[in-house]
């Protein structure tokens, strides 16, 4: 299974995050470039996760982009289950329709797997996915221009 570019996004900003020194609060354009990803793309990922209750943004001095307790210790599988969506992996209903949808097995199979690879991430949280060695890399993130991202700071939901 791929998870959607979006649900990468999330991630990626969400383990940043997580590695922080509290109050560090940096801006969805900081977070964005530090993670390789577009401004454009992080603002509406961080959106997002801001109505999930997992980030907390804040507009104005002293504001920038936090991880909340929730996010910080929040099951995994849920996360993701609400960022990818849980619907079939098969296009089983797209136009024109599978002409096997009546009688096949693998929709079934598919939607298995699936729940499969979400519960083995249920156990997990952010908190874990950060812990060494892949939180000193995750300090270690620089800002790097890339597609959409350049210096200064934003206007994005975190100022």
């Amino acid at each position: 299974m791929r998870l959607t570019k979006s649900t990468d996004i999330a991630l990626r900003i969400a383990m940043r995050l997580a590695v922080l020194d509290e109050g560090a609060n940096p801006t969805t354009r900081e977070v964005a470039e530090a993670v390789g990803v577009p401004y454009t793309h992080a603002a509406k990922v961080v959106s997002r996760l801001q109505h999930l209750g997992v980030v907390e943004a804040r507009r104005g001095h002293g504001g920038g982009l936090s991880l909340t307790a929730a996010g910080r210790t929040g099951s995994l599988g849920p996360l993701l289950r609400e960022l990818e969506g849980v619907g079939d992996v098969v296009g089983c209903e797209d136009e024109p329709p599978c002409p096997l949808r009546a009688a096949c097995r693998l929709r079934g199979a598919l939607r298995t797997a699936q729940e499969a690879f979400f519960a083995t991430l249920d156990p997990l949280s952010i908190g874990d996915l950060v812990a060494a060695p892949t939180g000193p890399v995750l300090l270690g993130l620089t800002a790097r221009p890339g597609p959409g991202t350049g210096p200064g700071r934003d206007a994005g939901p975190s100022d």
